[in-house]
């Protein structure tokens, strides 16, 4: 087994349990990618069995802490079955979840989402790549599904040294599928769409949505960055009256038409807008129009926190904008993806935007992902998505 020493003072994190070893932290040691490494702190301590990564900063990602720990197909599989009993624990009002997350689940590097009878996998680490075959086998062994589809084209794959794979891996089947989640359905293809196809972090807070919609009577709503239309769908089946989604996908937004349909809905409730959506806003503005409610859903504008300024700017743009054309008494469903935004200073951009717009809100809710996607106790970079639900002040 290849050894990897640490730096002196360099195991702190390792002893505090948390999964990564950056490349600065080594003094010596390397091996293939994907091959799994003793790590050793200065003084030839072990710390962890990790596998290897000589592309990536984050150059060692830990399987386990426990040195009389064989990393092998049943150690996989072990983990595997407790990542998915977990997942039996928690209210899940929907036939899509996600059975692995992670490093939280003790897979670094390893995103697998079940859609009822289908399973698609993203392997983004060289652990988890080196180890796919016998991962596949084990997840349709744990589930018993037979179809697996890999959506291994992250773009943070690259940074592992690993080129983009997609297509199935066990079985095969058509990749437009329909989702049931609470009171509605979803379509969706796991061949296009973002992610595995779909956003199943944001699932409970759609349905927060619904209830604001059935409690409050929204009539004016507004979803930007609306993707497939998940709180469109969620908007209409609380009840609202109509709502106006904006993307940049056409494709994204014919598929949030057909969800419309899907459930029944007519069509005169909904209409979109292929455009881009901060110049949405300003027209928005401009011409005097007001929303009793509006959701801030965007993409990731900040990967890491070296981006959080920029980013910043970018997110406190479209909350002043959205506050100015919410009703006195509104409701904004406004979040940030971005692992490099943590939630206090999200907090402080949407606070410093309604400043800027001379607009004062309750946060009614904080809002997080989903928790088939955890955060742990020991790995806080799982906490990636963060949300604020702002009541504006009559």
């Amino acid at each position: 087994m290849k050894t990897i020493r640490l730096k002196d003072g360099k195991e702190r994190s390792l002893l505090r349990r948390h999964p990564w070893v950056f490349d600065s932290a080594i003094a010596r040691g390397g091996a293939d990618a994907g091959e799994t490494v003793r790590v050793e702190s200065h003084a030839g301590q072990f710390l962890a069995w990790a596998a290897f990564s000589p592309s990536s900063r984050i150059r060692a990602r830990v399987w386990s802490f426990d040195e009389a720990q064989r990393i092998d197909a049943p150690f996989l599989g072990a983990t595997l079955e407790r990542s998915i009993r977990a997942r039996r624990r928690f209210d899940i009002q929907s036939d899509g979840l996600r059975l692995v997350h992670g490093e939280s689940d003790g897979l670094p590097g390893l995103i697998v989402d079940r859609y009822g009878d289908t399973l698609v996998a993203q392997f983004l680490s060289s652990g988890a790549e080196r180890w796919k075959g016998a991962l596949a086998d084990a997840l349709l062994a744990q589930t018993g599904l037979a179809r697996l589809y890999e959506r291994s084209d992250a773009s943070v794959r690259t940074l592992e040294g690993l080129a983009p794979a997609t297509g199935w891996l066990r079985g095969e089947g058509p990749t437009g599928l329909t989702l049931r989640e609470h009171d509605w359905r979803l379509g969706l293809d796991i061949a296009e769409g973002h992610k595995t196809g779909f956003y199943l972090d944001q699932r409970d807070s759609r349905r927060k949505f619904a209830d604001y919609a059935r409690r409050l009577g929204f009539q004016r709503v507004l979803n930007c960055y609306c993707y497939t239309g998940g709180f469109t769908v969620a908007a209409l089946a609380g009840g609202a009256a109509h709502v106006t989604s904006i993307d940049s996908s056409g494709p994204a937004l014919e598929r949030a038409r057909a969800n419309v349909a899907l459930n029944g809905f007519e069509a005169g409730r909904a209409d979109f807008l292929d455009a881009d959506v901060n110049a949405s806003l300003r027209q928005f503005d401009k011409d005097g129009r007001s929303f009793d409610a509006i959701v801030l859903d965007p993409p990731k504008f900040a990967p890491t926190a070296a981006h959080a300024e920029r980013a910043a700017r970018a997110y406190k743009d479209i909350n002043r904008l959205a506050f100015k054309l919410l009703e006195p008494g509104g409701v904004l469903f406004t979040y940030s993806c971005s692992g490099g935004i943590a939630p206090e200073l999200f907090h402080k951009i949407v606070a410093s935007a309604g400043l800027d717009a001379g607009v004062d809100g309750y946060i009614s809710e904080r809002m997080e992902g989903a928790p088939d996607h955890p955060m742990t106790i020991t790995f806080p970079e799982g906490e990636y998505l963060k949300g604020l639900v702002v009541i504006r002040k009559p």
